[in-house]
């Protein structure tokens, strides 16, 4: 059977960020776990070694394949900046449109730093993927 490799941990978050080797990574991972805080009221929770995850939802595609992932989060990567967003939900193209400096892949959407955004719009994604998933899988 398929094992998930991004599950929830007990690592610390900001231990977490403080090991973040970019200084500046650093300070824009401290702007997004306040904004990711206070927009979901969710605590952070490490998923995985490096993405910084806020509430939870279980899945079950009609593959059958099942597992539990966060509602919204962001990994400090090395090059980026990875933010996780539900995908299939076209609002968020909409809103994407006013984002900022970013580019997307399959399911991340990606910044070079907090300051290319805009941060009233990046709460406006985090609220609506938190919608889109509670709707989708309304039996948490």
């Amino acid at each position: 059977m398929y094992e998930l490799k991004t599950k929830e941990t007990d690592s610390n978050v900001i231990e977490f960020i403080e090991n973040v080797e970019s200084p500046k990574k650093r300070e824009d991972a401290f702007k997004l776990l306040d904004i990711f805080t206070e927009t979901t009221g969710y605590q952070a929770k490490m998923w995985g070694p490096s993405i910084i995850g806020f509430g939870s939802y279980h899945y079950t595609y009609a593959s059958g394949h099942e597992g539990d992932a966060p509602l919204v989060g962001f990994s400090p990567r090395k090059a980026k900046i990875s933010l996780y967003f539900a995908t299939g939900d076209t609002k968020r193209e909409e809103l994407l449109k006013d984002f900022g400096k970013h580019t997307t892949g399959k399911a991340c959407v990606y910044i070079n730093k907090v300051a290319d955004i805009d941060a009233d719009v990046l709460k406006a994604l985090i609220n609506q993927s938190v919608r889109f998933l509670k709707e989708t899988y309304p039996n948490q």
